[in-house]
């Protein structure tokens, strides 16, 4: 046996399961990730001039996984990005879960400053919202900020090799076998214990290794949409309230579900490269600020027979974007998507909102994505203007495509344990998790699970 626990990502699920274990045991870890080290992983988006030059492994994997290269924000509520609740059981261990995540960034040197709502604006921004129709949820949240992740995660990979964790980086797992790591070199690991832990970017992987090894899954909803930006003043009012907001709307043609997401108050539009299609996503930092704010505002899409793979309809819709973009994502003022105008260089520079992402192509979103997905945005953007005041203005800009896959639900019992002995899965990547917080918590939890299993005792969780 060469190691007794290999966990296979290096994003947040799999530092928190390799810091629970060497922190209770003397077992021996090693952490497999296809990414680099923080220090390689800079990336040339942060010039917010358009990202050209970062590979779609760049981005989403390597050491930290996607957050590594994210705004940072941590969401310390058990029910966001994922419902930890539902998942164990127990409230009270879930919001002791957060807690532990929270202190352990704390920690490795995320900020002390957190923004939590008093009760008072919380529940007035709460009523403006509910007389329209729109759903306000109020969370504590620390943000750490993109230019400050990279270090805080750096911190936190330092401590766990002075631990004795070992990292294999820039290294791809081929294939796995109860007790047996095979890498795409065609060389082999052995271990006593597994934890996947692959992340957003080896969610396809552990879907079709799951069905090899015939470990039932489901697929998870799929998030459509596009990034919102607007002028920072629009959303200062809430901002003070919540540094992240959460609006949950039901359009009212289709009865949809869409949310906001991923707010970056003073910050900028950037562009990801994956593999055939580019998408965008949003930056805040600590130092540095625009004039403008951004969102993601996106439409849950479930589907059932004969189509269920919501992968592959997502997919469907950032290639068709990216297609029309000419291999850029699609910029469209608001004004010009009701009116049914393809937006132009020229008809964006009479807006009072310069764009922070110039690397686009103007043009047409409703030529892009589904017409139900269009009047979903159009009528969703209409409810929180009158939140705030200035969303849904003819010269908001909109982005896209930006699309959140939700991995395939790997089958598991609440120790995270698959129907395979020794085998484990955490985070995003096996479907238990969609943010920071939640997949660091199942880290957690699969690893306490190992420790069970080695007869180990660690503290009851919620103690």
């Amino acid at each position: 046996m060469d190691y007794h626990v290999i966990i296979v990502g290096a994003g947040p699920a799999g530092l928190f399961a390799a810091k629970e274990i060497t922190e209770h045991s003397k077992l021996t870890v090693l952490v497999i990730d296809q990414g680099h080290d923080v220090d390689k992983r800079v990336c040339p988006a942060t010039t917010y001039k358009g990202c050209t030059k970062c590979t779609p492994c760049n981005i989403m994997c390597g050491i930290g996984g996607a957050g590594t290269l994210s705004s940072g924000l941590l969401n310390l509520r058990p029910d966001i990005g994922g419902d930890l609740t539902h998942l164990i059981g127990s409230e009270k261990t879930a919001l002791a879960l957060i807690e532990e995540v929270d202190k352990t960034f704390l920690q490795y040197g995320a900020p002390n400053e957190i923004y939590n709502p008093t009760s008072v604006e919380a529940e007035e921004l709460e009523r403006k919202a509910a007389a329209v129709g729109v759903k306000f949820i109020p969370i504590a949240q620390r943000h750490i900020g993109t230019d400050r992740a990279p270090q805080v995660i750096k911190n936190f990979k330092a401590d766990l090799e002075k631990k004795g964790v070992k990292f294999l980086l820039n290294k791809r797992v081929e294939q796995i076998e109860q007790g047996t790591v095979k890498l795409e070199d065609g060389s082999s690991i052995s271990c006593r214990y597994m934890i996947l832990a692959p992340g957003r970017s080896g969610a396809d992987w552990l879907r079709e290794e799951a069905k090899r090894l015939k470990i039932p899954t489901k697929y998870e909803p799929v998030d459509i949409g596009v990034r919102v930006e607007v002028p920072s003043v629009v959303m200062d009012p809430v901002i003070k309230i919540s540094r992240d907001p959460k609006f949950h709307i039901y359009s009212d043609t289709y009865d949809d579900f869409v949310r906001t997401f991923c707010v970056n108050h003073q910050g900028f539009v950037v562009q990801e490269v994956y593999d055939d299609f580019v998408g965008v996503n949003g930056h805040a930092l600590a130092h540095k600020k625009s004039h403008y704010s951004n969102f993601a505002f996106l439409v849950r899409v479930e589907l059932t027979e004969p189509l269920e793979d919501t992968t592959l309809y997502g997919r469907t819709i950032a290639l068709q974007a990216t297609t029309l973009g000419g291999g850029k994502p699609i910029l469209q003022r608001l004004g010009d998507l009701v009116k049914g105008h393809r937006s132009t260089w020229d008809r964006v520079e009479k807006g009072n909102v310069k764009p922070t992402l110039t690397n686009v192509t103007p043009g047409d979103i409703a030529m892009a994505m589904p017409h139900r997905i269009v009047t979903d945005i159009i009528e969703g953007l209409r409810k929180l203007d009158h939140v705030m005041p200035g969303v849904a203005s003819s010269s908001t800009l909109l982005y896209a495509p930006e699309v959140k896959f939700s991995a395939n639900r790997i089958y598991t019992n609440r120790d995270l344990e698959t129907p395979i002995p020794g085998l484990f899965v955490a985070g995003d990547g096996a479907g238990l998790s969609r943010g920071i917080v939640t997949a660091a918590a199942t880290g957690i939890i699969a690893a306490r699970s190992v420790l069970k299993a080695e007869s180990i005792p660690t503290p009851e969780l919620g103690d």
